[in-house]
């Protein structure tokens, strides 16, 4: 694949080092630690014999600025393009998904950095047939569709990764194709698997309007995802937009009845879905609503249902990596914390944190640990929970995230009782110097 991969680009294997070296110098790379284009060249014939080694991570990050870009010089990461080729080539060569989503995140930024946006994230052909089904939504096929899904995953995939107004930005288009599609006449097969893309789009917009602190344009956004989904035949769906808009209503409104409605709402949806993984963290979300509002009981017997659809067998869940154990433990350390043991609410809340290390998940980290710093407060051990908060810190300020900072200040109030000590100093001129507050 590697091989092939050169050969349509018309390059030699001498031209491929050159080419190698000269992205490294672009991105700063000391010229001292490059090798000689005879040396590289020996590397690149090594990756593409007929026992392969996998080129080490440095060679990875040159060959996917290499083929990230079209000949032409246009940045280009979607399905069939060159960088979708050398990330399967990767793949079969053994190198994990980890190394896989850092390099893509790399590529992205990297487009977004220069002006580059949705198009980036298609293939030369989806764009094509995304020009002419804009002009005439009858001409929207399945490559499209896919190509679209393709998208709305992608800027899903670079939340913690990407400052969210340049999320923003990426999925707007996507989601503006959306609605212009759906207008036109469609298969009803076609025009379902659309929609589906339009309740994503449009949920995944409302979580970015919420973390940017646009209320009024996050409910919007939900109240259309929540229409397009009742419009699809699972309500599954429609729990998800329900879920996600809970949870900004929880961060964004006082009280509790809002979110408590939107989670009730989800939960009666889930019953009747077909995802049990949903229906799992339906329940989880209610016992957390539950436990705030000091409501032990109901508490435990919505974790007991969120464990139970958990435990069940998830092969052919339309959703199934949507939630998993180590989430639901963040959610029992919630309920312990509230109207539980916070020695119990801090395991919980270690293990969730232990196994929450995609760098997709690294907002949901970031709650967990500093729901941990609080379990160590209400525990007795203020000294250690400011230590753990410190470093909530420095990934609430690499995501950027609006809830991480909610709990930070909310764990920052807990510690009044200590606020002459030195300790609790250095936190506040390090939460000044991170939230400004």
């Amino acid at each position: 694949m590697l091989k092939a991969l050169r050969k349509r680009r018309g390059l030699s294997l001498a031209e491929t080092a050159r080419a190698l070296i000269s992205i490294a110098e672009r991105l700063g790379q000391p010229r001292t630690s490059l090798p000689s284009i005879a040396g590289l060249q020996r590397s690149v014939a090594r990756w593409e014999s007929a026992h392969p080694t996998r080129p080490d991570e440095r060679h990875q990050l040159l060959l996917a600025h290499l083929y990230g870009r079209t000949p032409a010089g246009a940045v280009a990461l979607g399905a069939g393009s060159d960088f979708a080729e050398l990330m399967d080539a990767l793949t079969h060569l053994g190198e994990s998904a980890a190394q896989l989503a850092m390099l893509r995140s790399v590529l992205v930024r990297a487009a977004t950095e220069q002006g580059g946006g949705m198009l980036a994230l298609l293939s030369t052909g989806v764009q094509a047939g995304l020009a002419a089904a804009m002009a005439d939504p009858s001409r929207t096929d399945d490559n499209l569709v896919t190509g679209l899904a393709g998208v709305v995953s992608d800027v899903n995939a670079q939340v913690s990764s990407l400052p969210f107004v340049r999320l923003q930005l990426m999925l707007a288009p996507a989601l503006e194709a959306c609605r212009q599609l759906l207008t036109g006449p469609l298969p009803d097969e076609l025009a379902s698997q659309l929609r589906g893309v339009s309740v994503a789009a449009h949920t995944l917009a409302g979580r970015l309007a919420f973390e940017t602190r646009d209320d009024t344009a996050s409910r919007g956004l939900y109240a259309a995802a929540t229409r397009e989904a009742g419009l699809l035949p699972d309500p599954w769906r429609r729990a998800t937009v329900h879920m996600s808009h809970a949870l900004t209503t929880l961060y964004s409104t006082h009280g509790l009845d809002g979110a408590r409605q939107l989670v009730d709402t989800a939960v009666r949806d889930a019953r009747t879905g077909g995802s049990v993984v949903v229906r799992a963290r339906a329940h989880a979300l209610q016992a957390e609503i539950a436990a705030r509002a000091g409501q032990r009981r109901q508490a435990e017997a919505a974790l007991g249902l969120a464990w139970f659809d958990m435990e069940r067998d998830h092969s052919g869940d339309p959703s199934a990596t949507s939630f998993a154990a180590g989430h639901l433990r963040g959610f029992e350390g919630v309920c312990q914390l509230w109207v539980g043991d916070p020695s119990l609410a801090h395991d919980r809340f270690a293990a969730s944190a232990a196994v929450l290390s995609a760098p997709r998940e690294q907002v949901q980290r970031a709650i967990v640990r500093t729901d941990q710093a609080l379990a160590r407060i209400r525990m007795g051990e203020p000294r250690s929970a400011a230590e753990l908060l410190h470093e909530c810190l420095l990934t609430a300020a690499s995501t950027g995230g609006r809830v991480p900072a909610i709990r930070l200040r909310r764990a920052r109030q807990e510690l009044r009782p200590w606020r002459r000590e030195d300790w609790v100093a250095d936190l506040d001129d390090h939460l000044m110097d991170v939230l400004g507050s």
